[in-house]
């Protein structure tokens, strides 16, 4: 409020002041905005006195650090500057201080101002009666303005910080041990108001505060029984994108979610290297889910003859008719066993459309278990995962026989494209490529480690289309190969992936960010005309994307540049530059 229009206030704001008991003035009026001239001189006097000693005290304490003299031991100028200090600083905070602690006053018709949500308190108390009318002294426009700008910073509040009188009897609940934080959504209906609960209860248990963790702008009603259990906000992944990559005649561009710098950058140079020169070129060599139980018997000559019963040819049409009850998609493939003494494990192998597969193949598996039980009433189940399959985990059946897709992606990047693009050579690249890919993982006794960095794209592209990231694992197995071709002029290079374990249905790919980053390739939910293919082209597509991240890395490692970019794109100078 402007303080011209203040002055009008005359009697009633003295009274008003001098009920607050703020401060007197009774012999000092402010005309037209301005302070009279005596305390305009008092002011004066009291800054310089102020800055004077403040001065003073800062140049006797620098000597007396520098002369290594206790800052306890004072001189009497020094108590007396202390003293000044005090006082000044005192009567500075009363004057300046006051207009900030001084209420507003408000009329009678401005203080029904409507409360903010039901959630905060009346934001204008009611004036004492001796406060005049808006039209005769208040400027009420400006009043306006300041509760409008009042109510917009609380409607800005987030919604979690406040808590209805309702909220806190369940919080209180959860924090005793009387209602379980499991079953909040069940108790209240609505998953948004029981993650919102459970954050609370949760920084009230542990008294480690979850600022910085967001929980509004998130559908929890879509993770309820098939993503996330006892939610209590959501992480934020940035998502670039690297391409267009042209594989196959198409165009793609690649969503990758990463905190890692330099990442989609290295990918997109690889696109456009490969782009150039023609595109990549990719083949789906086998698609099948496994799982594979371990059954246990009395003896191993029992579980030995169980093992020749299931790889019979002639039991299989039988067995893949009790497998394929299970779902309309899933469909038996093959059985393969192995035997550790009276112990069997068998490794089933099945098709599942457009899903990753995974309780497809556990339905199937646990039909055959049944049936099975009939002929071989011994059989004892100890799990329907006995480790053969193997999820989640690096091991040389997945290597050696595939799991999920096996895909081989390529691509012949022209001499000139690896001049001028990658910034190296083709025999620089081959040479690299057999020292670092294939000699120094076979040094290391690698595990279908035999390249660069194919877990960094496999996780991205996993992260922003839904996939189980866990799965990265055993899907990053991956060999890459360089060799020059076209008499030494240029590149061919390819990347080899027997399990790549992905789906466009089902799990997290069916969150709204997770379902449009899979729309953006085109692969989005089910194929309807043909089941399946969605995923195929999906697991091909990140192929091609692990092929263009090899081929820039190498190129950067090549050249000498990969500290150079990593210390250019990947290190934060928000701290550096804040420091200068």
């Amino acid at each position: 409020m402007d303080v011209r229009r203040r002055s009008s206030l005359k009697p009633s704001f003295k009274n008003h002041v001098s009920d607050n008991k703020m401060f007197e003035a009774k012999d000092t009026k402010v005309v037209d905005g301005f302070v009279p001239l005596s305390l305009g001189i008092s002011n004066g006097v009291f800054f310089t006195v102020f800055f004077s000693v403040t001065y003073f005290l800062l140049i006797r304490w620098r000597e007396k650090i520098r002369n290594s003299t206790p800052l306890h031991v004072v001189t009497m100028s020094e108590i007396a500057a202390i003293f000044l200090f005090v006082a000044s600083f005192i009567y500075l905070i009363g004057f300046f201080g006051m207009s900030f602690v001084h209420p507003t006053p408000y009329s009678d018709d401005e203080e029904e101002e409507e409360e903010i949500d039901g959630d905060v308190n009346e934001i204008v108390r009611k004036e004492d009666s001796r406060v005049t009318s808006c039209g005769a002294a208040l400027d009420c426009e400006s009043d306006e303005v300041v509760k409008h700008v009042i109510k917009k910073d609380l409607e800005h509040l987030p919604t979690e910080t406040v808590v209805t009188e309702e909220d806190e009897e369940v919080i209180n609940e959860v924090v005793s041990g009387k209602t379980p934080s499991y079953s909040l959504e069940s108790k209240l209906g609505d998953c948004k108001r029981a993650a919102f609960i459970r954050r609370v209860a949760l920084e009230r248990i542990t008294g480690k505060s979850l600022d910085g963790l967001p929980l509004d702008g998130f559908d929890y009603e879509s993770i309820l029984g098939q993503c996330c259990e006892m939610p209590v906000g959501y992480v934020q992944i940035p998502v670039g994108i690297a391409g267009p990559m042209l594989l196959d005649g198409q165009e793609f561009t690649v969503p990758m979610a990463t905190t890692e710098g330099c990442l989609v950058a290295s990918t997109n140079r690889g696109c456009k290297a490969i782009y150039v020169s023609g595109g990549a070129t990719s083949v789906l060599l086998k698609d099948g889910m496994t799982r594979a139980p371990v059954v246990r018997f009395g003896t191993a000559k029992r579980a030995a003859d169980l093992k020749f019963f299931l790889e019979e040819p002639l039991n299989f049409d039988t067995l893949a008719s009790v497998f394929n009850k299970s779902s309309r998609f899933g469909r038996l493939q093959r059985i393969q066993c192995a035997i550790a003494g009276k112990n069997l494990y068998i490794r089933f192998t099945c098709s599942t459309g457009d899903a990753m597969g995974m309780n497809m193949v556990s339905k199937g598996v646990q039909n055959v278990l049944d049936y099975l039980q009939a002929d071989f009433p011994d059989m004892d189940v100890i799990g329907i995962s006995g480790n053969y399959c193997s999820d989640k985990k690096p091991a040389a059946v997945n290597w050696i026989e595939g799991r999920g897709k096996s895909v081989v992606c390529e691509a012949i990047i022209n001499e000139e494209v690896v001049k001028k693009v990658l910034k190296t050579t083709v025999a620089s690249l081959v040479e690299l490529n057999m020292l670092k890919n294939l000699t120094g993982s076979a040094m290391a006794g690698a595990l279908g480690g035999f390249n660069a960095h194919a877990s960094n794209i496999v996780s991205a592209v996993y992260l922003a289309t839904g996939q189980d990231p866990a799965q990265n694992i055993e899907s990053s197995h991956c060999i890459t190969m360089m060799e020059a071709v076209n008499e030494g002029k240029d590149l061919h290079v390819s990347v080899t992936m027997p399990s790549i374990e992905v789906g466009t249905v089902g799990g997290g790919t069916q969150l709204a960010s997770q379902s449009a980053c899979l729309n953006l390739l085109g692969v989005k939910g089910a194929n309807k005309e043909s089941a399946g293919s969605n995923t195929r082209q999906l697991a091909k597509v990140v192929a091609a994307a692990v092929l263009a991240g090899e081929l820039s890395l190498m190129s950067a490692i090549s050249a000498g540049q990969l500290v150079k970019s990593h210390m250019k794109y990947n290190r934060s100078t928000r701290d550096l530059a804040s420091k200068a």
